[in-house]
């Protein structure tokens, strides 16, 4: 399976878990839902977010898909920006921050890798 194919099904994948129970997505990002009640409607904007970008990013070809595996690069190094950012102000431990830092700089190196492969 090439890294792109598999980025979009653990996008799907994660954004299903998200939003068919975001107390457990809560709970597999190391984030508190009992203490954030406002958490399980973040985590289905992000699951439906997820969802959407994967199975675009799955049925697409050429430049469409280009252009999708680099807004999804876009989205993950956001996402990476984000955890560095709670870590920063505080609402996130530094390991915490570090678990959700290390996935989206992973899937960030997925994307681009699969579109360096695709040139080849």
């Amino acid at each position: 399976m090439n890294s792109v194919t598999g980025l979009s099904l653990g996008r799907i994948t994660l954004g299903a878990v998200a939003l068919a129970d975001p107390q457990r997505a809560g709970r597999l990002l190391q984030l508190d839902p009992a203490n954030n009640p406002q958490l399980s409607y973040l985590s289905r904007m992000f699951g439906s977010r997820e969802i959407a970008l994967g199975l675009a990013t799955l049925v697409a070809t050429g430049k469409s898909r280009r252009n999708l595996i680099l807004l999804g690069a876009l989205v993950d190094l956001a996402d990476a920006g984000t955890g560095y950012l709670g870590i920063r102000e505080g609402s996130v431990s530094k390991q915490t921050g570090g678990a959700l830092i290390a996935p989206a700089f992973g899937a960030v190196a997925a994307g681009l890798l699969g579109l360096r492969r695709s040139k080849g």
